[in-house]
């Protein structure tokens, strides 16, 4: 039988501590250091760079040891979280100086990359939303809460519309029941951090209760989610996996509120993505956010990106803002007064949070009160102009005078950043606080004056006071003047030349002294404690301000960037037409070589003349811009911004579908082409009389033929819908469906615009009437370095095919004749071995299944035979 290792009364402390939180990688306090031990001394210094050593080298319980200073701590955890680590702070819980056994410890806190307020874990313009997922048959509840702000949100409903929730918001965790994990990878994908949880949170009405208790109420019908029963098990279980992470001040979490969707348009997860709203694929890509954010406040920029992915589809609402920001736009004197006040703001969502959590530092409280300063500013700047809405906020916003002013007495006007530091509580708060600034800190002059009396009492002119950590203060008195030290005096050493004495007065002064610092510092903790504790009566009115400010900050945002950006005023209204006049595309605008102007482009569509626009012409010619700038254009227009066009007239849309670009998912096991038609089948399911479409060049992931049948059928389905006529502009490179306009007379054609001059193509990107004969594929193969007897070969077959292309005639009928032409070739004997290669690779050849693109790639391999 194994001998079992003798563990210290550390190692079992920190043992019992660990099997409580088995999932998280443990900083266990001792003394100075936070020490990780084990499997987790290796992670940490791993993703720390830190030593790795060990305890009781040599003895039986030997372990693995990584440490740093505790000081260190805001540098190091951030680096563990954001390496997907949950981490479990666990610190001593009292003075090791008033316990002779092992010091009581605890974890105090588990951040996990969803749980998280530290300013170091979480981006400051971004939220980090820890979401909530349950399943219950066909709908989904979801909930999304960001402890660093107090967001509280709850959702129900179908997979696609949680999905695209998710795509939106971009939860930093999800945390779901263990049975139901499978459902969530098969739904949803493995690229989120998830967190899986015991099955009873789910289970009877204790969700429910977590979300009552925690609100005080009787019922949620007050925050109008009492009709989303899935959406609040997801909800409280939120709050109850809080409680689990050791998070209990939880009093900023002061609101709920449902997502409406029937408030917003409607952007499926391809729209978000194609689009780029928010994030890309590609790590070099500019964003829409990016390019519409030059926001005076965290809070500010992170609202713009909820107003980014939730477009609003109430032609009221839409006006509301676009009526501020022209008043903005207009009034800049009073516009940039309010940013400068904004900026003096800073993050109020995040700074009344940490109030809640009772973790904010005397600094982030003075700044607080200097917020709050901006905020009478701001409430008188806004209550001047004319505008209603803007008067609606001034009335709302509120300096809370009373607790500023608390705060203005109570703390000193530049305190340290942490309360143990001193130095936090003004003077003339607390009489016996002075009292022991008085001795701890006017020490000198009280000794001067000791020394001062008894020189002149004794007559020992030279005599001088001082301090040893031997016996603390002393006399010393020189020999010359032994003779005069009075009898009181308490003789401690004898130098050569001096002896040294105590008094009563000094060792009572002393102790004084030594007691004042620690005095002094419980003293500052109770008054700061005491502070915090009334700061966040409110907590409400204050965040009140933060959502005020956050909108008002977009708001003057929006009139910033249509200034610097030349944007207009969209008129919008109830009709169904989209009219542009020379729009632009936002961010490809803002990525132009200087100097280079951005070719516009004018974009009609009208569900009764022109509700199907079929566009052709070359690639690079500009086809999946002009998709995107007017996509953009519209969602711009809806959450209230300007727009980058000459005039824009936008009926208000209710729905924009993209299918923009080949989508690979091939590490799920789907195929371009598989992926590209669940999106299309997508968006056929889910068209409205509202929808905007944009398609971009479907069906090319499979044969010629298929393709075109596919997009021709499309295109008959939406024209021929019998409910819905949805706008669509549908970009492509199968010129044949030019032919649908013959038929379908809400179809129109046109064409990107090219100009050839000799054997160069010169791209124009103008949309023109009338669809395109070319596709220009070999010149963009030239562009992109082919080589050159590759290209000729190519144009030769170009040229046949487009002369055999006659009437009915099918390409499949033109490549077989190219094929038999290719064996026919007189420049081998017929037992050549290289001709029999290349007769054997086009007799393999499946003409049906060959893309453009492979059959060039064919033709590079027979040349390479022949060089050969």
């Amino acid at each position: 039988m194994a001998k079992e290792k003798k563990q210290t009364p550390l190692m079992q402390q920190y043992n019992t501590i660990k099997a409580k939180y088995p999932g998280a990688l443990l900083l266990f306090r001792v003394g100075d250091f936070y020490e990780t031990f084990g499997e987790d001394a290796v992670k940490a210094a791993k993703i720390l760079g830190i030593v790795l050593t060990k305890r009781g080298n040599g003895s039986e319980s030997e372990t693995a040891l990584a440490g740093f200073p505790h000081h260190s701590l805001e540098t190091y955890l951030p680096k563990l979280v954001r390496a997907g680590q949950r981490v479990a702070i666990c610190d001593q819980l009292e003075d090791p100086k008033q316990t002779k056994t092992i010091v009581k410890r605890g974890v105090t806190e588990l951040v996990t990359p969803g749980v998280s307020y530290n300013e170091n874990i979480v981006q400051q313009k971004v939220n980090n939303y820890l979401a909530s997922i349950y399943f219950d048959k066909l709908t989904v509840g979801i909930s999304f809460l960001d402890i660093s702000t107090g967001e509280f949100l709850v959702a129900q409903g179908s997979i696609n519309y949680i999905d695209k929730l998710l795509q939106g918001f971009k939860p930093t965790e999800i945390i779901l029941g263990k049975k139901q994990f499978k459902e969530f990878v098969a739904h949803f994908g493995s690229a989120y951090y998830t967190y899986t949880l015991e099955e009873w949170p789910y289970t009877g009405d204790y969700a429910n209760e977590c979300l009552l208790k925690h609100f005080e109420v009787n019922s949620m019908k007050g925050f109008g989610i009492d009709r989303m029963p899935i959406g609040m098990v997801a909800a409280g279980v939120a709050l109850h996996y809080l409680n689990e992470t050791e998070h209990r001040n939880l009093q900023h979490i002061s609101n709920i509120s449902r997502i409406e969707e029937d408030r917003y348009m409607w952007l499926d997860r391809f729209t978000v993505r194609n689009l780029e709203l928010i994030g890309s694929s590609n790590e070099q890509a500019t964003t829409l956010s990016e390019v519409l954010d030059d926001t005076a406040s965290p809070m500010g920029a992170r609202l713009l990106k909820r107003w980014i992915i939730m477009p609003l589809k109430e032609e009221k609402a839409i006006q509301e803002r676009l009526q501020v920001v022209e008043y903005f736009y207009q009034e800049q004197e009073l516009r940039d007064e309010l940013i400068r006040e904004i900026k003096q703001v800073g993050d109020l969502e995040r700074l009344i949070s940490k109030i809640g959590l009772l973790k904010a530092n005397p600094r982030e409280v003075t700044q607080l009160k200097r917020a709050l300063y901006a905020v009478e500013r701001l409430k008188e700047l806004t209550s001047k102009p004319s505008s209603e809405s803007l008067q609606i906020i001034a009335e709302q916003l509120n300096p809370c005078l009373i607790i500023r002013d608390k705060m203005e007495k109570t703390l000193q006007a530049e305190p340290s950043i942490a309360i143990n530091k001193g130095n936090v509580i003004a003077d003339g708060v607390d009489v016996d606080l002075d009292k022991l600034r008085r001795v701890a800190f006017g020490g000198k002059d009280y000794l001067l004056e000791i020394q001062k009396r008894e020189s002149e009492l004794t007559g020992i002119p030279s005599l001088k006071i001082a301090f040893n950590n031997v016996f603390g203060y002393y006399l010393e008195v020189t020999n010359t003047h032994k003779d005069k030290v009075p009898e009181s005096w308490i003789r401690k050493q004898t130098l050569v030349n001096a002896e040294r004495y105590i008094t009563e007065e000094l060792k009572e002064y002393e102790e004084q002294i030594l007691g004042a610092e620690e005095k002094i510092q419980v003293i500052e903790q109770r008054i700061y404690a005491g502070l915090l504790s009334d700061i966040a009566e409110y907590i409400k009115p204050i965040q009140l301000n933060a959502q005020l400010i956050a909108k008002l900050d977009v708001l003057l945002n929006f009139a910033v960037i249509a200034q610097k950006n030349f944007y207009v005023k969209p008129s919008i209204n109830q009709g169904k037409i989209i009219d542009i006049k020379g729009g632009r595309h936002p961010v490809i605008e803002k990525n132009l070589p200087i100097g280079q102007d951005y070719i516009t482009n004018d974009t009609y569509l009208d569900p009764e003349g022109q509700q199907i626009i079929i566009i052709t012409g070359p690639n690079m010619a500009g086809k999946s811009a002009l998709l995107r700038q007017t996509g953009l254009i519209v969602l711009m227009a809806q959450i209230g911004s300007f727009v980058p066009a000459k005039e824009a007239n936008l009926g208000v849309v209710d729905k924009i579908f993209t299918r923009v670009g080949a989508s690979d998912n091939i590490t799920s096991g789907e195929s371009t082409f598989m992926v590209e038609m669940n999106e299309t089948a997508s968006i056929m399911n889910n068209i409205s009389d509202r929808s905007l479409i944009l398609l971009d060049e479907i069906g090319r992931g499979t044969s010629t033929y298929d393709g075109i049948s596919i997009a021709w059928a499309i295109a008959e389905y939406l024209h021929n819908h019998p409910a819905s006529r949805a706008k669509t502009l549908f970009a492509t490179h199968y010129h044949e469906l030019n032919e649908l306009c013959t038929s379908l007379p809400r179809v129109k054609n046109f064409n990107v615009s090219v100009k050839e001059v000799g054997n160069k193509v010169i791209f124009l990107r103008k949309l023109v009437p009338g669809g395109s004969e070319h596709s220009f594929g070999i010149h963009v193969a030239r562009m992109a370095g082919m080589p050159p007897r590759l290209i000729a070969r190519a144009s030769e077959i170009l040229k046949r095919l487009e002369q055999e292309r006659t009437g009915g005639e099918k390409i499949k009928d033109s490549m077989r004749k190219i094929q038999k032409q290719a064996y026919q070739l007189q420049m081998f004997s017929i037992d050549d071995p290289v001709l029999e290669k290349i007769r054997d690779m086009l007799n393999n050849l499946d003409v049906n299944s060959l893309t453009p693109v492979e059959a060039l790639m064919k033709l590079d391999e027979i040349q390479r035979v022949l060089k050969n």
